[in-house]
């Protein structure tokens, strides 16, 4: 067979092997960003890494009185730890990561079972400094908080963890009077996406990022809406303002947050 035929056989394999998977990217995400996402995949794929291309969606959600764990979960323990060297470990985090998100006052809820890290959120009072991409996410309003990285362990996904994190994360909010936690989750994670809708949330923005070495564009829903970045010293402030935002209902008497 000539080389033209082997590649062409060759490529028409990869199609119908790929085929699967991109009709489920589809169905997942939208013809849009099924589309960005494959591109990003090229890109990274070309460039060795170089380049990368992220969308995300910026979302708040009320901060709840209700439980949304229904009870279920006792055996779940949530800790609030407000140093790096409180988490417990092993922690899927690289360490210059923690360091930095300490530096910024940031603190994280874990959820254990049995000795054993099952899930983890991170809470911020006033805004964060993105560690993806050059960005950083102001809050205008005093009545709102910063949610991100949140994580449980695959096996747990299906279980009660999600909700024990959040019942505990909202007891912590309302004991501020925080009514609103905001967050940006990637376009291109629907596991993430539907696990937030679940629990109720309102969409407040997207972004798209291109970074192609040192130099980063971006192209927002927000003020600045476009930016261009050559490097470190550069980056985008996005800023979001809860204020407007219909208030939640009365909020409970504030209840303590397990801190062991």
């Amino acid at each position: 067979m000539a080389w033209s035929g082997i590649v062409r056989t060759a490529i028409e394999g990869a199609a119908i092997a790929m085929k699967p998977r991109i009709v489920r990217a589809i169905a997942q995400l939208g013809y849009l960003d099924a589309g960005l996402y494959a591109l990003g995949r090229l890109l990274a794929d070309a460039s060795g890494g170089r380049w990368a291309l992220y969308k995300y969606r910026f979302v708040a959600q009320r901060v709840s009185g209700a439980a949304l764990s229904g009870g279920r979960g006792r055996g779940i323990e949530v800790r609030l730890c407000r140093h790096p060297d409180q988490l417990p470990r092993p922690y899927p985090r690289r360490p210059e990561v923690l360091a930095a998100r300490h530096q910024q006052g940031a603190r994280s809820l874990a959820a254990c079972k049995d000795g054993r890290l099952v899930g983890f959120l991170w809470l911020l009072g006033d805004g964060y400094l993105e560690d993806e991409v050059r960005v950083r996410y102001r809050l205008l309003s005093p009545q709102s908080a910063w949610d991100f990285d949140v994580w449980v362990r695959p096996e747990e996904r299906l279980g009660p963890t999600f909700a024990r994190l959040w019942d505990e994360a909202n007891r912590l909010l309302r004991a501020q009077s925080v009514r609103w936690s905001c967050s940006r989750i990637s376009a291109f994670n629907p596991g993430s996406l539907g696990a937030h809708a679940r629990i109720g949330t309102v969409a407040i923005g997207s972004a798209v990022f291109l970074r192609c070495g040192r130099w980063q564009w971006m192209l927002a829903s927000l003020t600045p809406f476009i930016h261009l970045s050559r490097g470190p010293a550069s980056l985008p402030e996005l800023r979001f303002d809860t204020s407007g935002l219909p208030h939640p209902p009365s909020m409970e008497p504030p209840c303590a947050t397990s801190n062991k």
